[in-house]
């Protein structure tokens, strides 16, 4: 075990301070040390002061001093000896006595860490919510005696190195049990074949794991919360996750209308700092059973994990930004792996990856038969159909066809209509009303845009207003739209159906709910307000637009859009239909005709094992300058079969300004069989830890990027 008298730190007391006593039971604290560089990602040695033996717990946070500065860190365990030849620095304080990293906490991040190349630091970052100390301050008592989970044998030396997974031996998640609830009817899981037997298995205590197609309509809410209290009835925990606050809130409200209040508890990082640890606080000490949150709460501390549920895998909410990039799919699938326990993949759409786990084994399908379907889903049709085009030839280019309108303008009479754009604003971008040539910013030669009917185009690069702007080509003024947003369609709208009132959802300002009386409803994906009985129809517009994306996702990001904005559409038998502006032959589109993600996303994972594309492999991103980038390449040993491709010029920001972010930017990318992504990521960290330790420029790894293109 490494201490750090070997980096610098001082074995010394400051001057002037006396030599503290080290504790006489257990004196050596393993310590991981809130630094996040590559080539000290591992725990470090400190002595205990008798002063701090009843404070320093496995799991608590403490200060100490590290190569001349006190950082922070988290006591992982106490031994009766260091292996590390040396004199051992004292440990500063203890931050708080609080164990706020438990067992299976500090083991499932070690593990994030190794499959995304990063470090346990970085993990933990996300893991653990910043300290506040009055929300503290209600702890409970301290302890009188050292704590048994300090025993010798606590903390194996190796049992947080970087390659292997850290066994639960910290502070055991031993807490007040909390109050079991019924178990459940199965309700509308009856509708699924396999529905009753997955709550069979819950209700057993077994593991079943399932990746979940969701029947569309409003139910999948109390579906999660019939799940989970059919689980927590047989004394296991429930860790929820969904993409955002408004889903939250209606898992929320499911779970109070099944459960009672007080059931359960929610996590968002939108609750605020104080109130967000409060609550975590809550779920650490109170054993609660069911926690539902964002990404923000893949590692709340459950107890006794039984059943992990997510919803939506697709959104890109899932996916953290900050390093080491882990994706709350992987993260709850690993840890249910760990802790033996059921998981529950579902949304309305299937995802490539979620297929890869049902084709590997991992997971079974649970989805709703062609009849169930047919009595839940709404009519959908394609505006660029054959049939279509008979009647209105313009039905493949117009951006509003006349099937649309016909549609919308009979379903205005039972109730609200919603139509979908895939981008907000008024003019997202426009070209010359003479000669069509794309308008440019004459100083960046960015895209132009305009923000409003009467406002001059602005650049939506550098932000320069284009007054007096005239065309270089043909030297016209005018100005034609070439895609436009959601408040120009609102636009459009209202003078389309005068009659009614139209209202925008969007990023400024996104409507939860709209009541059942007839209204026009334009909304941006993910922003599509609920609808009181469900909207009478739903227009899907500009489909080329998402399927034209530059991105290996593009096909199967549009079908997930569609399929959640045409799931609030009332049922085929009820009148519910929804006209999409795609061309029909297009596999995405067919696949929301039919309602038939698994068949689309089956075919997605079978192109991309055929082209050695993720999920069939496992895939490394290499994003820096491009000196720095080749000097990994040419320093890190590949495993087996490890396939270069690149660098290539990227747009990617470079990060903070240093002396290397004016060179060129580059990405290489780096794939392996699914068997290899292990030694993959350790390869690429080991190359990273010698950048680190000769403080070099940083290239940003990322293994399986949500992006490739």
């Amino acid at each position: 075990m490494a201490s750090p008298a070997r980096r610098g730190a001082s074995t010394r007391p400051r001057q002037g301070r006396p030599v503290p006593a080290a504790a006489v039971s257990l004196p050596v604290a393993r310590v991981a040390v809130d630094v996040p560089l590559a080539h000290l990602d591992r725990p470090f040695d400190y002595l205990v002061p008798e002063r701090l033996t009843l404070d320093a717990v496995p799991g608590c946070r403490v200060r100490v001093r590290f190569a001349g500065r006190l950082v922070g860190g988290y006591l992982l365990g106490r031994a009766d000896a260091s292996d590390h030849q040396g004199g051992l620095a004292f440990l500063e304080r203890v931050v708080s006595p609080e164990p706020v990293l438990t067992a299976e906490i500090a083991g499932l991040a070690r593990a994030v860490a190794d499959r995304y190349g990063g470090t346990l630091a970085d993990v933990l970052r996300l893991a653990i919510p910043p300290r506040h100390a009055r929300a503290e301050s209600a702890r409970r008592e301290q302890r009188e005696t050292v704590p048994d989970a300090l025993a010798p044998d606590a903390l194996a030396p190796d049992a947080l190195a970087p390659d292997v997974l850290a066994p639960d031996v910290l502070a055991p998640d031993v807490l007040a049990p909390a109050p079991r609830p019924a178990v459940p009817d199965p309700g509308s899981w009856a509708r699924y074949p396999a529905g009753r037997s997955f709550l069979a298995a819950l209700a057993d205590g077994r593991s079943p794991r399932a990746v979940w197609s969701a029947l569309p309509g409003p139910d999948w809410p109390a579906e999660i919360a019939r799940a989970a209290a059919t689980a927590a009835a047989a004394g296991r925990g429930v860790l929820i996750v969904v993409p955002d606050g408004r889903d939250l809130d209606s898992v929320d409200a499911a779970l109070a209308a099944l459960l009672g209040a007080g059931s359960h508890v929610c996590l968002s990082a939108g609750l605020g700092p104080a109130e967000r640890y409060r609550r975590w606080l809550t779920v650490l000490r109170a054993g609660t059973l069911i926690v539902a949150g964002t990404r923000s709460a893949m590692f709340a501390p459950v107890t006794n994990l039984g059943l992990v549920v997510l919803w939506d895998d697709g959104d890109d909410l899932h996916a953290e930004p900050r390093a080491p990039y882990p994706h709350a799919r992987e993260v709850l699938a690993l840890r249910a792996h760990r802790r033996g326990a059921a998981a529950l993949i579902g949304g309305f759409a299937r995802t490539v990856e979620a297929t890869q786990l049902v084709a590997g084994g991992w997971a079974r399908a649970l989805a709703g038969d062609r009849a169930a379907v047919r009595r839940s889903a709404p009519l959908v049709t394609a505006a660029g159909d054959d049939a279509e085009q008979a009647r209105d030839q313009a039905a493949r280019s117009a951006r509003m066809p006349g099937l649309a309108l016909r549609i919308a303008r009979d379903a205005l009479a039972s109730g609200p209509v919603l139509f979908q754009v895939p981008r907000r604003g008024y003019v997202v971008a426009v070209a010359c009303e003479r000669c069509h040539a794309r308008a440019q910013c004459a100083a960046c030669g960015g895209p132009l845009a305009l923000p409003g009917p009467q406002a001059a185009a602005f650049c939506r690069w550098c932000a320069a207003p284009a007054v007096g702007r005239r065309c270089p080509r043909c030297g016209h003024s005018g100005l034609r739209a070439l895609v436009t947003g959601a408040g120009r369609t609102a636009e459009e709208l209202g003078r389309a159906f005068p009659s009614v009132p139209v209202r925008t959802s969007g990023r400024a300002e996104v409507i939860t709910e709209v009541p059942a009386s007839p209204a026009v409803v334009v909304a941006t994906p993910g922003a599509e307000p609920l609808a009181d009985g469900g909207y009478a129809a739903a227009v899907l517009l500009d489909g080329w637009m998402l399927l034209g994306r530059a991105s290996l996702r593009a096909s199967e990001e549009a079908l997930r859009r569609w399929m959640n904005a045409a799931a609030l559409v009332r049922p085929g038998p009820a009148g519910g239909t929804v006209v999409v502006i795609a061309d029909s032959g297009l596999p995405a589109v067919q696949a929301l005709v039919r309602w038939d993600p698994v068949t689309h996303a089956e075919r997605e994972l079978a192109e991309r094992t055929a082209l050695r594309f993720p999920p069939a492999v496992r895939m490394a991103s290499l994003t820096g300058p491009a000196s720095a980038v080749r000097e990994v390449l040419a320093a890190v040993t590949l495993p087996e079969n490890a396939d270069v491709l690149g660098p290539v010029p990227t747009e990617d920001d470079p990060g903070p300004a240093s002396a290397a972010a004016s060179e060129e930017q580059v990405r290489a990318l780096i794939r392996v069989p699914r068997t290899g992504g292990l030694a993959l990521a350790v390869a690429l960290r080991a190359a990273q830890a010698v950048r680190s330790a000769r403080k070099d420029s940083g290239v940003r790894l990322q293994l399986d990027p949500a992006e490739l293109i």
